[in-house]
């Protein structure tokens, strides 16, 4: 803090810094009292005194014991300072503060207060939100709780992709939770994009069904087959163009149209993410992918999809996907079972059933069927609940948990183009 202090010459004078609150790959954030808020027209403060609340109390300072003793002081009002980090591009900085500054008043999309600069740094001042660890959370919460957490989120994703914003980095770290107030806040749009704003050329997946089912059956990977008795791989020196897609994102979050290198990358992506928080909010169990990188992340859903509908998948955006690990079927397995599986339990109750209906539109591998935000909040599990609840009776995990950041550089993928 003592650093940030020095690089911006006057920040003491308009904030006190109190603690460093989170640290990513493109940033770190402080909570600061802004101590000049009676100075500002602060329109941006839509949070109830309620939020202003703080559970844990922050260290006094010199100034405030000295107003005390003069006859006291409103309570403090607190923001977040973002660092971006110097080698962050300056594009993808004025990306990030444009697309704040053209989403503000949407509900539960942390709005921009303010930027300034000062030579190669650069600060964003965001409201503080005080939120609750999901990484201490999550295996307490009943379906219930799992309701207003997703209802809150999918809320903010649809003010987002009403814009036609792509956030790309949905996760629970990204998502600012109050579980005593029932609502969050999305933060982060350091990945996030308009959508089209990446295109280079129209993938497979964008054409009309006869269009992709001709293009697919005149394929040469149609015509001839992989024979059973040979073995997978790819050409060590392959001479046949890459294809080059965003792949920004966090490893275990990002969809497979992603994944399979997609040039026509929709709002859907997101949704995906939020079917990945859903899983690991029924199957008690965080980060529920692991993977180390692409193909892993593929051999993943593999094991879950079935190679079947993988193969449709990958040939959807022109891709081959091959894989001869034995353990991985033809059809794969269904969300209950496997929301059992991992939860350890035997039988499902009717809301938690509600709850992998969603996760089956949610996470639906065409991304034409998956669910939008706004038909996922039309969703029973929102619309028609069941509130017959059963109390998990798991231990919270320690906080040390969590889940790793991935830039999505271009790296080589093992997936070769149609």
């Amino acid at each position: 803090m003592a650093k940030l202090e020095d690089t911006f010459p006057g920040i003491s004078d308009r904030f006190r810094l109190v603690n460093r609150i989170g640290e990513g790959t493109f940033s770190t954030v402080y909570k600061a009292e802004d101590l000049l808020y009676d100075h500002y027209q602060n329109e941006w403060d839509v949070f109830t005194q309620a939020q202003q609340q703080e559970s844990f109390p922050s260290p006094p300072s010199k100034r405030r014991r000295m107003d005390g003793l003069s006859g006291g002081r409103r309570q403090p009002r607190y923001v977040a300072l973002k660092k971006i980090y110097v080698t962050s591009s300056p594009i993808r900085i004025q990306n990030e503060l444009e697309l704040l500054h053209d989403l503000r008043g949407c509900k539960s999309v942390c709005p921009l207060i303010t930027a300034f600069r000062y030579q190669d740094q650069v600060v964003a001042v965001l409201p503080y939100f005080p939120h609750s660890d999901f990484r201490i959370q999550y295996r307490t919460f009943m379906v219930a709780d799992m309701r207003h957490y997703l209802r809150s989120l999918i809320t903010a994703l649809q003010s987002v992709h009403e814009h036609d914003i792509l956030h790309r980095d949905i996760k629970p770290t990204n998502f600012l939770y109050n579980t005593e107030l029932k609502e969050g806040v999305l933060v982060d749009f350091g990945l996030a994009e308009r959508q089209g704003s990446e295109y280079t050329s129209q993938c497979l997946c964008a054409h009309q069904t006869y269009v992709r089912r001709s293009r697919i059956l005149s394929s040469y990977y149609s015509k001839n087959p992989p024979s059973t008795g040979l073995s997978t791989g790819y050409p060590k020196n392959d001479s046949r163009p890459s294809r080059r897609a965003n792949r920004a994102g966090t490893r275990g979050f990002r969809a497979p149209e992603v994944l399979f290198k997609c040039t026509s990358q929709t709002t859907k992506i997101d949704m995906w993410s939020v079917g990945v928080i859903l899983l690991t909010l029924l199957g008690r169990r965080f980060p529920f992918f692991n993977s180390a990188d692409d193909i892993d992340a593929m051999i993943e859903m593999s094991s879950i999809f079935g190679t079947r509908r993988m193969k449709a998948a990958a040939a959807m955006h022109g891709q081959i996907f091959e894989t001869n690990i034995p353990t991985i079927g033809e059809k794969g397995y269904s969300w209950e079972k496997l929301v059992k599986w991992s939860s350890c339990v035997e039988d499902l109750t009717e809301a938690e059933q509600q709850a992998t209906r969603l996760l089956a539109g949610l996470m639906e591998l065409d991304p034409s069927k998956r669910f939008s935000a706004e038909e996922a909040l039309e969703h029973e599990f929102f619309t028609t609940p069941t509130y017959h609840d059963v109390e998990w009776g798991g231990q919270p995990e320690s906080a040390e948990s969590g889940d790793d950041e991935d830039a999505g550089d271009d790296e080589a993928d093992e997936v070769a183009m149609v």
